[in-house]
């Protein structure tokens, strides 16, 4: 082994390497015995691509690609994903051969049968009419999805609503009057439909109702019935089961636990756990459960960080574990014996797979990555907890710097990077991931942390964030870092923070409110919380008067968290990424923060992309910020990268 100072260790992952070889996988469907996801592709700036897989007859234990047809079913230059929400999903449904779906560039709906091109089911509107959330009503040759409507003035209108599928429509409107609609559902028999809504301020994951309503001869639908939910009870995922009853997750015990709205009327709850079946519905589409029969669910939920696969009897009540090799499970679609899902370890990139729930075969769909790396290159993670404010725990999961080919000095202890993810209201998982491997290969200890706020850890631990985004967030990424240098682990005047939009926030107060950290990254962060507020789009426009107050009520808090206003108290370089068409956080955001550091004579960089929105999707934008993070560090804290990398501007730099 080489003797090398951490971070100037050489490493085969490089940002070539990740941008070329990975794709995005996921919104798995199943269509008789045909397989569908969709391909989020760098390399073809980011187009979202149908890929059909048709049946195997091959039947060892696990394959390493699995025997049958694989082809590309959407045509370029169409682009498979909506805005609706601005995040998406739920983008595409397909039935008896026929796939629906909406293009990005027009957010127009088009049908495709099979060896045909693409034909538009709603009218050209300059992507002011964008639909999602797509269901088949057969029995009525129609669509019945989300309608997001930007044709007025002043916020955009949602609607549940029909498609005819003969000509163009733009929609025939079955409820309305809500904030929010999403996940219609309709009965194996069509007659009646199941959907959920909610109204600001809150979002999906703080409360939501569900409703069921019977369908009339015209197709409208009759009155509502509402089944559960309430301000402070979050639904996901409703689903009718094939013998016609509807089942759900909730989380009114304060886990979203699995729940059936029985003959009687009564909700009955199928198996109470501390454990998460449900997700916060960031997009359209999500899925935990299906049926394997009308008796028998398949489900995924997680504890502490990882994700399990389970069968719950419905009789019985019966949950009993599927043993397979993921902790990360996603996405879940059951076909009769056939579950397909997105799985991923530790060890593993993520792959689709179908797992034969009568043998306990898996049969692999695609990887998102087909690179083979030595284990001797990649951390494996520790999940830890640790101390933080108000003598309470928080979680993370610490990645030690790992590469076969080098070993550090003695007594030199590592650099760290502290990740703080999106959301704020979502989760970081133990998946194998190459980014984190970009930076534990060359030497940094990398900490991925689920802060107070982060879901898998029931209600009340997502609910510690409640009016105190900004301080308990980041209590416990400094914590965390604390931690691991009282533990010897890391070089505590080596500590760095990393975060993008909600993480992005995250890092820029950890870096003005604390002294902590000694540099920072932040991807599309917010800095303003108050221009946040007043310029971001609907489905986040009352996500603040949770997390942090009422507004404009309680300005002065929003002016007491925001970053911008205490550059005085900034002392450590940032660098920052931002998309110019990104309409979460826009583009003002970083440059506003930007010119006050320059003004200050604090090292700064600022590398935009064009053409990007809240998210990088283009390979090369994705290899730019990588690598310029990575420059960026290696100036701040003094040492000098294996491979040459594309220098970038940095204002006062000594």
């Amino acid at each position: 082994m080489i003797s090398a100072p951490y971070g100037f260790w050489k490493s085969p992952i490089t940002s070539d390497l990740i941008v070329s070889e990975t794709i995005g996988l996921g919104s798995i469907a199943i269509d008789r015995d045909d397989i569908y996801w969709i391909e989020m592709r760098p390399a073809e700036a980011g187009r979202n691509v149908i890929v059909k897989r048709t049946p195997s007859t091959a039947s060892t234990e696990i394959r390493e690609v699995l025997d049958g047809k694989i082809e590309d079913v959407t045509p370029s230059p169409f682009n498979v994903r909506t805005r609706v929400h601005e995040y998406g999903g739920g983008a595409y449904t397909v039935a008896e051969g026929k796939i629906y779906f909406t293009n990005f560039a027009d957010q127009r709906l088009y049908i495709q049968t099979p060896n045909s091109e693409p034909q538009p089911l709603t009218p050209e509107s300059s992507g002011k009419l964008r639909y999602a959330d797509l269901v088949v009503d057969a029995a009525r040759n129609r669509l019945i999805c989300i309608r997001e409507d930007h044709r007025g003035e002043g916020e955009a209108v949602n609607t549940l609503v029909s498609i005819n599928l003969e000509g163009e429509s733009e929609g025939q409107i079955l409820a309305s009057g809500c904030d929010f609609y999403a996940s219609p559902n309709l009965n194996p028999d069509c007659t009646q439909l199941a959907w959920i809504t909610w109204n600001h301020p809150n979002l999906p994951w703080d409360g939501t109702q569900l409703w069921i309503a019977k369908i009339d001869p015209d197709g409208s639908l009759g009155e509502p019935q509402l089944v559960a939910g309430g301000v402070d009870e979050s639904i996901f995922q409703p689903q009718w089961s094939p013998d016609g009853v509807l089942y759900f997750v909730s989380d009114k015990s304060g886990w979203w636990n699995l729940y059936r709205f029985n003959a009687t009327g009564e909700i009955e709850p199928l198996y109470p756990m501390e454990a998460e079946f449900g997700l916060p519905q960031w997009v359209f589409g999500m899925s935990t459960y299906g049926f394997a029969s009308g008796n028998r669910i398949i489900c995924s939920y997680t504890q502490q960080g990882a994700w399990n696969l389970a069968s719950l009897d419905l009789t019985s009540k019966q949950l009993q574990r599927i043993e397979v090799p993921y902790t990360d499970i996603s996405g879940i679609k059951v076909s009769g014996n056939s579950v397909a899902f997105g799985g991923a370890s530790p060890s593993q990139l993520t792959s689709l797979v179908s797992l034969d729930i009568q043998t306990g075969n898996i049969s692999i769909l695609q990887k998102s990555s087909q690179i083979d790396l030595h284990p001797g290159y990649i951390s494996v993670p520790e999940a830890i907890a640790f101390p933080t404010e108000n003598n309470l725990t928080a979680y993370a999961f610490y990645y030690p710097p790992t590469n076969k080919d080098y070993t550090a000095p003695a007594g030199e202890k590592p650099p760290l990077l502290v990740k703080s993810h999106g959301g704020p209201t979502a989760a970081t998982s133990s998946r194998l991931s190459l980014t984190i491997q970009y930076w534990t290969s060359r030497g940094f200890a990398f900490l991925d942390v689920n802060y107070g706020g982060s879901t898998g850890y029931g209600r009340e631990y997502h609910q510690r964030l409640d009016g105190k985004w900004g301080i308990v967030d980041v209590d416990d990424c400094t914590n965390g870092a604390k931690y691991l240098a009282s533990q010897d682990k890391v070089d505590p005047n080596r500590l760095a923070i990393a975060g993008g939009s909600a993480g992005g926030y995250t890092t820029l107060c950890a870096l003005t409110f604390r002294d902590t950290f000694k540099a920072g990254a932040s991807y599309y962060g917010v800095s303003d919380l108050e221009a946040l507020a007043k310029d971001t789009h609907k489905f986040e426009a009352r996500y603040l008067d949770r997390l942090v107050a009422p507004y404009p009520e309680r300005k002065d808090i929003y002016q007491e968290r925001s970053p911008i206003y205490f550059t005085d108290s900034l002392a450590c370089p940032v660098i920052f990424f931002q998309g110019l068409e990104d309409k979460v956080v826009p583009p003002n955001q970083a440059e506003m923060m930007v010119e006050a550091l320059k003004a200050k004579g604090l090292p700064v960089a600022y590398v935009p992309f064009e053409g990007e929105q809240h998210g990088f999707r283009r390979a090369e934008n994705i290899k730019r910020a990588l690598d310029g993070e990575l420059y960026f560090y290696s100036r701040v804290f003094g040492f000098t990268p294996a491979e040459e990398i594309e220098p970038v501007e940095i204002d006062n730099l000594g």
